[in-house]
């Protein structure tokens, strides 16, 4: 069946939306608006989009499906205005990370036999159109969250569509959404961000931390390089979640550091051990809402031509590399390359390729 699908906002997530949905279903008609006319008109030249448009028109009352991919502080302005061009069994879905605020604008309007929330959980310390790819929802947990009066023929629809784009998509209540992302979300947020701002505080002048920084710190913190306008609206609008999350995990930490400063061993020993199990046990097929990494470190062999060797090696056999680079850690015997793939089964190969060759290679975790 064909469909007309409009885009209101064209950034990372809306870029990435619409690209997955030209790959897999070429044939759609995608509409598109952004406040950067031009940011839509490459989207067009890129053939991603058969209409770009400079305002919010007519040309979307013949949309089957309209994504609202606006900041979340424009959501209700743009709801307004795009309200009069929707046609009877229109779905208007959004991709905000908070889905209360969203669902209250709605409610307001008038739109909720329309409206079914979403949420992608992928993304990218990048932004913008330029950075968006067709598969930056693979294996991601794609959450919709219907209305109380959305048909189920509705739900069906967008489901299947966020399936065929290789999403994994869940169905939610909005506010069981709202509390389980300010746990596994909005709190590794401001976690990795409140300590690379720590470590900025209580470093030297000489920048020793700074300099010493690599590996673990740099894994746990990666996240905190996103958006700070998107965070600092995700902080407002999921404030109660948010401060109840940090509530629980401060009276965590303080529970932790008694245990250190009581010489607690036990406690200690099962506080490693238990996250150690539980992390091991999260599946690694969806990138979830931190996006998942396929990365390896290689140890460099002591000759000439040996990052040359490994590049070779990988090219020949077909295996894009993502991101490479050289990384002096005491945590391995020499100079180490880290290595970036764009899927598992290309990480995977090229350990396999690299071990073969007597290079020591560490997956990274």
């Amino acid at each position: 069946m064909h469909l007309t699908i409009g885009f209101l906002g064209l950034g990372l997530i809306g870029g990435s939306i619409a690209k997955s949905i030209r790959k897999y279903h070429p044939d759609y008609t995608l509409i598109g608006y952004n406040h950067n006319y031009e940011t839509a008109l490459l989207a067009q030249r890129e053939q991603i989009l058969d209409l770009a448009v400079k305002e919010v028109d007519s040309s979307f009352s013949n949309c089957d499906i309209i994504y609202l991919c606006m900041p979340v502080s424009f959501n209700e302005e743009y709801l307004s205005q795009v309200k009069p061009y929707l046609k009877k069994g229109c779905i208007l879905t959004d991709v905000g990370s908070v889905k209360g605020n969203i669902h209250q604008a709605v409610k307001k309007l008038s739109l909720e036999e329309y409206f079914i929330g979403g949420h992608p959980m992928a993304g990218s310390e990048k932004t913008g159109f330029s950075n968006s790819t067709d598969h930056l929802l693979e294996n991601a947990y794609y959450i919709l969250t219907p209305c109380k009066c959305t048909s189920k023929d509705a739900i069906d629809r967008l489901y299947h569509l966020t399936a065929s784009i290789k999403a994994i998509p869940i169905v939610l209540d909005p506010k069981e959404h709202d509390y389980a992302v300010a746990n596994i979300s909005h709190l590794p947020h401001l976690i990795a961000a409140g300590l690379v701002n720590l470590i900025q505080k209580s470093d030297s002048d000489t920048e020793t931390m700074k300099t010493l920084a690599a590996g673990g710190f740099k894994d746990i913190t990666r996240i905190a390089s996103s958006s700070p306008v998107m965070w600092q609206q995700i902080c407002l609008t999921n404030k109660e979640n948010i401060v109840q999350t940090i509530e629980h995990y401060l009276s965590y930490l303080s529970e932790i550091r008694d245990a250190i400063k009581q010489e607690d061993g036990d406690y200690l020993y099962q506080f490693f051990e238990q996250a150690r199990i539980y992390r091991n046990s999260i599946p690694a097929k969806s990138s979830g809402p931190i996006t998942t990494i396929y990365a390896m470190y290689c140890d460099l062999i002591d000759e000439a031509g040996s990052l040359a060797k490994v590049v070779v090696v990988l090219a020949e056999h077909g295996i894009s590399i993502k991101n490479i680079g050289i990384t002096h850690t005491r945590d391995f015997q020499e100079e180490t390359l880290r290595i970036e793939f764009y899927e598992q089964n290309a990480m995977l190969l090229a350990q396999k390729l690299l071990e073969q060759l007597h290079y020591s290679v560490t997956i990274c975790s």
